[in-house]
């Protein structure tokens, strides 16, 4: 399979780095089935930047966790993740709770809005995909392919 993350930079060797804030399935490096995601990625402060690409060779020795779609399960593991709490998994896989609803689920957390307040409001122009890799065998699943240069837009 092949698969896509968009940065700044080429990132011939992958790795998992903490971050200032939690992502929606915690610490780990992200990559997406959607080319045209990894370019907004890449491209999402307006500069330039690369879509890399990899062959992705799923290892069944590996504890996967794996979101079909937007769930009351899902919903809760990216609560859970945001707030701080790590997982067992090597890789999660699942829908993104991008920009237009990271608001929502923040409102969720805390409590401004109710469950059914939080379905309610989510509609994705477009759909989202991520599989995150969260421990080093996990990311022994990837083979770099290349990148290529995503052009930004800046304002």
């Amino acid at each position: 399979m092949l698969l896509y993350h968009g940065s700044n930079v080429t990132v011939e060797y992958p790795e998992i780095r903490k971050a200032k804030y939690n992502k929606d399935f915690y610490f780990g490096f992200y990559t997406t089935k959607y080319p045209e995601q990894a370019e907004r990625w890449a491209t999402r402060y307006g500069e330039n930047g690369y879509i890399n690409k990899y062959d992705y060779t799923p290892n069944e020795n590996l504890n996967y966790l794996i979101f079909e779609e937007m769930t009351e399960e899902w919903l809760d593991f990216i609560v859970a993740c945001r707030q701080g709490k790590s997982h067992k998994y090597d890789i999660v896989e699942g829908p993104m709770a991008d920009d237009t609803i990271y608001n929502y689920i923040q409102n969720f957390i805390d409590g401004k809005i109710s469950r059914a307040a939080f379905w309610e409001l989510v509609k994705f122009k477009y759909p989202t995909h991520q599989i995150s890799f969260h421990t080093v065998s996990a990311l022994d699943t990837l083979k770099f392919i290349g990148s290529e240069i995503a052009y930004g837009q800046k304002e």
